[in-house]
């Protein structure tokens, strides 16, 4: 036995890339006392190499980066369908309808409006997690 309780699972691992560095240092504080693994980056190519080089469980995408959108790299990533079980969160300070439709149009799990309340986010990256396990 590897002393882990029977239906216990292994920690989720989460990218959080996003530009603006007190968002990130707060969602990744956030999910880090929620008991998950964090990576951050503050970019958009950064959080694609993140992606391709070691795939998170879940990523939160901040939609304006430089560099890539998170738009770009959902699309992206959905596309080659290479990372189909990872669980995608788009946080973002964009709130029309078109835009959220955009989100889940190129293949987001959740789509998250700035400013937000850390807790439902971590309410939010939970429900993707759980979805992924089903």
């Amino acid at each position: 036995m590897d002393g882990t309780a029977e239906g216990e699972s292994r920690q989720r691992n989460v990218l959080v890339a996003d530009d603006d560095r007190d968002i990130r240092e707060l969602v990744a504080a956030k999910l880090r006392n929620a008991g998950y693994h964090v990576s951050v980056v503050g970019d958009g190519l950064s959080a694609l190499s993140a992606i391709n080089d070691e795939p998170p469980d879940v990523a939160v995408l901040d939609v304006m980066m430089p560099g890539l959108s998170g738009l770009d790299i959902v699309g992206q990533v959905r596309a080659n369908g290479e990372h189909d079980s990872m669980g995608i969160i788009l946080l973002t300070a964009k709130s029309q309808e078109f835009d959220v439709e955009s989100g889940f149009a190129v293949g987001a799990d959740d789509y998250v409006i700035k400013p937000f309340s850390p807790r439902e986010l971590v309410h939010r990256v939970n429900a993707v997690a759980a979805r992924l396990r089903g």
